[in-house]
């Protein structure tokens, strides 16, 4: 038999705060109910989730997760995102809830994903389709050290693992990286800087990326970045003055 369909149940605190951060995310609720049990569930075009209440439940010990494989997780994202600056003013890239951006994922052949990490801890995973066989320009040392921090700090969470492999590549290879490898791998630094609560470190790689020259064939590639980099200087608390 074939064209089942698989839907996965997730696990949260409260379904109406698990729906209206779908809602945010451009979906909208299919089924709800209170009793006997509290049960929601959302659906984005092709996207189906549910959601049940677990008593006592506390998202940050949740093992909850799915994967959604896309067509083109860059035009989710892109979606997604909209939906986050317009409630929040700014994408959510720490604590409960929060989203990755899209990134190459050395654990998934390369392709490019992302996650949303919702109110209920759950990890909802967007990866990409294959695309076949299409040749990828070349990869500089830091691109491949970048890819690697990655897999640390998207998919696996621990982002101070993920610091210490960015750390050791900039250091060793900034000079022999591409530009839109460094300006990938500063826009990650700054972004795992704010996940650490370093709003000086955040803004030191943030002014790092802003002053790599880029080719306007450059620029046109790291659009989506260079608009995260935007979007994270915003969330910054402003400087305190240093002492004369």
């Amino acid at each position: 038999m074939a064209n089942e369909i698989t839907v996965p149940l997730l696990p949260c605190p409260d379904i109406d705060e698990i729906e209206a951060f779908y809602t945010m995310l451009g979906f909208t609720r299919t089924s709800y109910q209170a009793r006997p049990y509290p049960h929601v569930s959302v659906r984005r075009e092709d996207i189906n989730l549910h959601f049940f209440v677990l008593p006592d439940f506390n998202p940050e010990d949740s093992y909850g997760s799915c994967l959604v494989i896309a067509p083109d997780t860059g035009e989710l994202y892109r979606a997604f995102a909209e939906g986050m600056r317009a409630a929040h003013g700014k994408i959510l890239v720490t604590g409960i809830p929060r989203m990755t951006r899209p990134r190459r994922r050395k654990n998934a052949d390369n392709m490019s994903g992302f996650a949303v990490i919702d109110p209920g801890g759950n990890w909802i995973r967007i990866h990409a389709a294959p695309a076949g066989s299409a040749s990828e320009p070349a990869r500089s040392r830091l691109g491949k050290s970048l890819d690697s921090a990655v897999v640390m700090g998207d998919s696996r969470g621990t982002a101070d693992q993920a610091v210490r492999i960015l750390d050791g590549a900039l250091a060793r290879d900034d000079a022999t990286a591409t530009p839109v490898d460094l300006v990938n791998a500063l826009a990650y630094r700054a972004e795992l800087a704010v996940r650490t609560d370093d709003p000086d470190g955040a803004r030191e790689f943030l002014t790092r990326a802003a002053a790599v020259a880029l080719t306007d064939a450059e620029q046109v590639a790291l659009a989506d970045t260079l608009t995260d980099l935007r979007d994270l200087a915003a969330t910054l608390p402003v400087a305190e003055p240093r002492e004369p």
